[in-house]
């Protein structure tokens, strides 16, 4: 870990930082314990206790030098409480960095270049911050949804935020989606260690997997993700498969200030199968009025009620 972190880590150590972490699962687990150790250590810089044993220990290390051989042991204990302080401190002061906030509106979509050279794709109602200095990158998702198609730079890590977890790139394309509590990690090329502050352990991703977690540290195991249907909403589509009308809705009003509703809930265990433009209600409601005898009212300015055509 220190390695990774090392502004001399070179293409080659992350390289064989891939390669140990594919050898063995138990190795992402020890991967993760080291690196919530770390976190939990820089918080001890905070600890009035320890600061005043440093305070005490830098005192008594230059004056009590003379003391008989049984004080040795005690001074050495005091020196590393020292080293701990000082060493914490160190930790959890990082060179100034600067903070970029991006956001899209609601039915907005952005392709931006980040300024180490990361593709960046920002889907509707989405807000992130990124946060780059000499030694790391760091980018917050705050909100919605963004695909990551992440810049090789050994000298500087590149980490992503998204609720209590953070996720680890290794040269790696990986969209984060973030709905409240509730955030999604899916990948769709390379490699991505993920660990959650709260959890009792984290995960690796390969490419076609996915996995959730919430507020509370529960990180579901790694599962399959449809590449096609990952792959569609950057360009502008949305992909469905056998899903429910009611789940698809909801997707597509995420894109529109105009909100598609159903009569009777029933309705929203109707499948539905397509690609459908984002955006595009109209192409939407026809098909859904001659594929699946349905037939959309518009009850006002911002809201179409779908019905089951009675013919």
């Amino acid at each position: 870990m220190a390695r990774l972190d090392s502004p001399e880590c070179t293409a080659r150590d992350r390289a064989e930082f891939e390669r140990w972490l594919d050898a063995r699962p138990d190795n992402v687990t020890a991967y993760v314990e080291a690196e919530r150790a770390h976190q939990a250590a820089a918080q001890l810089a905070g600890d009035e206790m320890l600061q005043a044993a440093a305070r005490i220990a830098w005192r008594q290390s230059g004056s009590e030098s003379a003391r008989s051989r049984w004080w040795v042991p005690t001074t050495m204990v005091a020196s590393l409480l020292v080293a701990t302080v000082v060493g914490v401190g160190w930790l959890r002061s990082p060179a100034p960095v600067d903070s970029v906030r991006y956001v899209t509106q609601v039915g907005e979509q952005r392709s931006l270049r980040l300024a180490d050279g990361t593709q960046v794709m920002l889907d509707t109602d989405s807000v992130i911050l990124a946060r780059f200095g000499d030694e790391r990158r760091e980018v917050e998702v705050d909100r919605g949804r963004v695909q990551f198609q992440v810049a090789a730079d050994p000298a500087r890590p590149f980490s992503v935020k998204a609720g209590t977890g953070t996720i680890r790139d290794i040269g790696t394309t990986f969209q984060v989606s973030k709905n409240g509590s509730e955030v999604n990690v899916g990948l769709i090329e390379g490699a991505v260690v993920i660990s959650n502050g709260l959890a009792q352990a984290g995960s690796a991703l390969r490419p076609g997997q996915q996995l959730s977690y919430d507020h509370s540290g529960r990180m579901t195991p790694p599962e399959p993700l449809d590449l096609s249907v990952a792959q569609s909403w950057p360009g502008g589509d949305l992909v469905f498969k056998n899903r429910r009308l009611d789940v698809l809705l909801a997707e597509m009003n995420r894109y529109s200030a105009t909100k598609l509703r159903l009569a009777d809930p029933n309705l929203g265990k109707i499948t539905v199968s397509g690609v459908f433009h984002i955006g595009d209600q109209a192409a939407l409601l026809e098909a859904l009025e001659q594929g699946w005898s349905l037939k959309a009212e518009r009850a006002a300015d911002d809201e179409i009620v779908l019905h089951r055509n009675p013919g």
